[in-house]
């Protein structure tokens, strides 16, 4: 049975970029998987718990236009105007200043040095996302 998201995985254009932007966002390089020749196969950054975020090399240039079937990936945080405005002040790009969405969560929009897109989230109390984690906590799922 699933019990939580373990990670997304991209190939980035550009690993170290890709990196940066990331540990930007409080994400850190946990470890590399190296191929048998010694190449880099993969590297795992550490979101929290048990979440990764598995960066690949050898990712097509960023091209805005390209349709591709990832929607995005959601990344939580306490404070949603300090996380835009740290971001903001390191030259990342905002997509989508915060605004409250349809599910009572604030939210704003990014996207990382590859085009893919970040939701930024902080959880009301009153979400059903909230609601959800907190009934499974109760009841030891």
């Amino acid at each position: 049975m699933i019990t939580d998201l373990g990670h997304p995985a991209f190939a980035a254009h550009d690993v170290d970029e890709t990196i940066g932007f990331y540990t930007m966002l409080g994400i850190d390089e946990a470890f590399r998987l190296r191929n048998d020749d010694g190449s880099l196969m993969l590297v795992y950054l550490h979101v929290s718990g048990d979440r990764f975020i598995e960066v690949f090399p050898g990712g097509p240039s960023p091209d805005p236009d390209r349709v591709q079937s990832f929607m995005h990936i959601c990344l939580l945080t306490d404070d949603l105007h300090a996380a835009v405005e740290h971001l903001r002040e390191n030259g990342a790009p905002i997509d989508r200043e915060p605004a409250l969405g349809r599910d009572g969560n604030w939210q704003a929009w990014t996207w990382d040095p590859d085009g893919n897109e970040i939701e930024l989230m902080q959880l009301s109390e009153e979400s059903p996302q909230w609601r959800t984690a907190r009934s499974a906590e109760r009841s030891g799922t």
